[in-house]
């Protein structure tokens, strides 16, 4: 009888990778850079939501892979000196504000070590200082938000809330304390108005804008009874908003006389206005204080020309201007070309200029001997790289980045240092608290 080639295993379990689903228990180490608990279950990295260093847990398998374990958080064996209590009731169900347990100043840490990490590692670079997080109030700072609607044909009723964690399913709300005060009660109250409209199995989405004109905006596929557009009225006169409705063409049609939504940059004396649907940064405190800093670093000489790209309604622009830049501002939306070019005339500031282009193309200028010294980008998620490179070739001086993806900014701040930029200073903006969204600014300097 031939001997066999090795000593069987006495059980393959050890080895067994983890089935969706499975409770497993381990100890948490560290943190990854958006909030998650790390620690190894028989041999492999696990990531487990809800998690803080030093803390042992029960946590359910929601992803396995041969190496890599994803997991959510079930129960604490041992918990965390750290952790805090969440302030929503909705926490675990609601896929928004994920960092609520733990500490705010441990979040600013994450989020710093997350800009830093993506900074060395797409782009081999750290800047020369490293700026304090911007921050602001923990909860109640959110002044604009969308709220999902969806008719259940079986209960035949209307779900109101957001999206539920890696999942198409709604969360019924009526409270959300990250949003600002107004907001948070009008959302209380909005469930109950919505159920009772006879339309209600046609609505689409519903937004609450606060600011210096509140608004409530109602997304619906067919159009609204008479009496149903008399509730909705009532309920925005109520909670010191005027209502808006969009339909097919999904334009926002004011329901009855309403000013635009807008906002203030105090600090600036200026008042801009925006229209339901356009992009506004949703932290009033952060937003100003971004601004202020832009400022401070880009440190703009009176009549000096300066750019700004991605410029939406003219967040930065005015301000810039305000400061005595010559600005130029481009945007890819002609209707917020035209609007930030009215926030520029009715701030009575003659010296800016807005003009609408793909910024996903290569920049193309009107014909000029202008000359810019200084450029700002604020791009969305996917980044700038074309931009940056354009920047570049003109021999821009300096270039101030706001981004809102560490992963995008890292790779065009490899793209400036190789055209011969300097990383100057780089830093963290905290606009979304109690979410791992990480916000920075980095400023970059012509050698």
């Amino acid at each position: 009888m031939k001997r066999g080639r090795g000593r069987p295993r006495a059980t393959a379990v050890a080895d067994a990778p983890a089935a969706v689903g499975q409770r497993i228990e381990l100890a948490l180490e560290r943190l990854t850079h958006d909030g998650r608990g790390i620690g190894r279950w028989r041999g492999r990295t696990t990531f487990v939501e809800g998690g803080l260093p030093g803390e042992q847990v029960t946590a359910r398998v929601v992803r396995a892979r041969s190496k890599l374990i994803e997991a959510r958080l079930e129960s604490l064996q041992q918990s965390s000196p750290e952790r805090q209590q969440p302030r929503c009731p909705h926490v675990e169900l609601c896929g928004g504000c994920s960092l609520q347990h733990m500490a705010h100043t441990q979040q600013l840490e994450i989020k710093q070590q997350a800009l830093a990490q993506q900074l060395q590692h797409f782009a081999q670079l750290e800047p020369k200082q490293w700026a304090p997080a911007l921050s602001g109030p923990e909860y109640g700072y959110r002044q604009r938000t969308r709220i999902a609607l969806r008719w259940d044909r079986q209960r035949r009723e209307l779900d109101v809330g957001f999206r539920q964690r890696a999942s198409s399913e709604l969360v019924n709300v009526e409270q959300c304390p990250v949003l600002v005060p107004e907001l948070e009660a009008a959302l209380k109250a909005l469930p109950s108005m919505l159920r009772g409209l006879e339309a209600v199995e046609t609505l689409g989405h519903v937004e609450l804008i606060g600011g210096e004109h509140p608004a409530l905006v109602l997304r619906h596929l067919r159009p609204l009874p008479a009496e149903d557009q008399q509730q909705l009225a009532a309920f925005a006169t109520q909670f010191g908003m005027s209502c808006w409705l969009q339909g097919d063409d999904l334009s926002a049609v004011p329901l009855g006389a309403a000013a635009e939504p807008a906002y203030r940059l105090a600090d600036q004396q200026l008042m801009l206005e925006f229209a339901p649907g356009d992009f506004t940064q949703v932290n009033p405190q952060i937003n100003q204080a971004m601004v202020n800093q832009a400022l401070d670093w880009l440190a703009i000489e009176p009549g000096e020309a300066v750019l700004d790209l991605f410029c939406g309604v003219g967040n930065f622009a005015l301000a810039l201007a305000r400061a005595g830049a010559a600005v130029v501002g481009i945007e890819g939306s002609e209707e917020m070309v035209a609007r930030a070019q009215d926030n520029a005339r009715k701030n009575k500031l003659p010296a800016v200029h807005f003009l609408p282009a793909d910024l996903s193309k290569p920049l193309e200028m009107p014909a000029g001997p202008q000359t810019y010294t200084a450029a700002l980008l604020d791009p969305p998620r996917d980044g700038a790289d074309q931009m940056a490179a354009d920047l570049a070739a003109m021999g821009v001086e300096r270039i101030l980045y706001v981004s809102c993806n560490p992963a995008t900014l890292a790779r065009d701040a490899g793209i400036l240092a190789g055209k011969g930029y300097t990383l100057v200073r780089a830093g963290i903006m905290d606009m979304f608290p109690q979410t791992a969204h990480v916000e920075a600014m980095a400023l970059f300097r012509r050698q």
